[in-house]
């Protein structure tokens, strides 16, 4: 097996500030946290939409779809877990060196886990956005029926119920889904990309 200390980081000749250049917008990662059900995939794929409009390069990464291949082998134990965090922090590092725009939808629900995402993409790219909503108003939206699952002791460990969600000390951004319209959550959080990557 070769060491990684043996391999050396190849540097094209298209720099990432070229490409954002011609992207005419920063690259940077914003990490959507919360519930199951709080909303994080919803406004972070009507934001892409949104921003796709707009011309610019943006992605989603959803926790659901990524679990279908990349971390397709990955459990839902800790270090599992932790695994699945590193591998979406490390591809959307490659990403933001590609000029896109990056919006994460993942539970995340320790605080290491974000911390970790945050050292690997870098503090100047990484932004926290924190879906709020009770759990009351989550398990009301759980068209799946994960949460009465849970409930039952169907499904272990999880977050809500069987598992702790930490809540973030400081986000750079907080919205409330179970307080404003998906609209107004959209918008809001439309306005704080644009204000990160054009300005």
């Amino acid at each position: 097996m070769c060491s990684r200390k043996n391999i050396q980081m190849f540097r094209g000749e298209v720099s990432r500030g070229d490409r954002e250049s011609l992207n005419a917008h920063r690259a940077a990662v914003f990490w959507f946290t919360g519930l199951s059900g709080s909303g994080k995939s919803t406004i972070a794929h009507r934001v892409e939409k949104r921003l796709f409009d707009r011309s610019m390069r943006a992605y989603v990464f959803d926790g659901d779809n990524v679990r279908h291949g990349l971390c397709g082998d990955l459990s839902f134990s800790p270090a599992a877990r932790t695994e699945n965090i590193r591998r979406i922090a490390e591809v959307c590092r490659l990403f933001i060196e590609n000029g896109t725009v990056c919006m994460c939808a993942f539970i995340s629900p320790l605080e290491k886990y974000r911390q970790m995402a945050r050292e690997i993409v870098g503090e100047a790219d990484f932004y926290e956005v924190f879906v709020s909503c009770s759990l009351e108003v989550c398990e009301e939206r759980d068209e799946k029926g994960y949460y009465k699952l849970a409930r039952e002791g169907k499904i272990k460990n999880y977050t809500g119920i069987s598992a702790p969600y930490e809540i973030p000390e400081n986000p750079d951004l907080i919205v409330e889904t179970d307080k404003e319209s998906l609209e107004e959550s959209v918008a809001r959080v439309e306005e704080f990309i644009l204000a990160k990557v054009t300005s």
